[in-house]
């Protein structure tokens, strides 16, 4: 009897080896998804923030434009607000298709 007992306990190690190693390499697996989806969510805040500089700044430059060509500075600030105002009601009437592949992204971004 003593053989098997001999030959039980290596393999019980082993397989006590085998589950901390699964467990290591679990843990590592997620440490390394989960930074790289925090990176990617930093880096396109950044992105989002120095698109939305530039838009402001091409807002007024477009906006100062118009107020030279029409002689006024309200009626050129109106123009641009009355056209993003459009476009906002555009985007808010085709809601739906804009939502779809927007969701899309989002989902392939935490599963890649």
């Amino acid at each position: 009897m003593e053989p098997e007992k001999e030959t039980a306990r290596p393999i019980i190690d082993q397989v006590k080896d085998y589950a901390e190693t699964r467990f290591k390499l679990l843990k590592y697996e997620v440490i390394e998804r989960s930074t790289s989806v925090i990176a990617d969510i930093i880096t396109d805040i950044v992105i989002i923030v120095l698109w939305v500089l530039a838009f402001l700044f091409f807002s007024f430059t477009l906006a100062l434009w118009l107020a030279d060509v029409l002689h006024s500075y309200w009626q050129g600030f109106g123009c641009v607000t009355a056209f993003y105002a459009l476009i906002a009601i555009i985007i808010a009437m085709a809601k739906r298709s804009f939502e779809k592949p927007m969701i899309n992204i989002m989902i392939r971004k935490l599963f890649k």
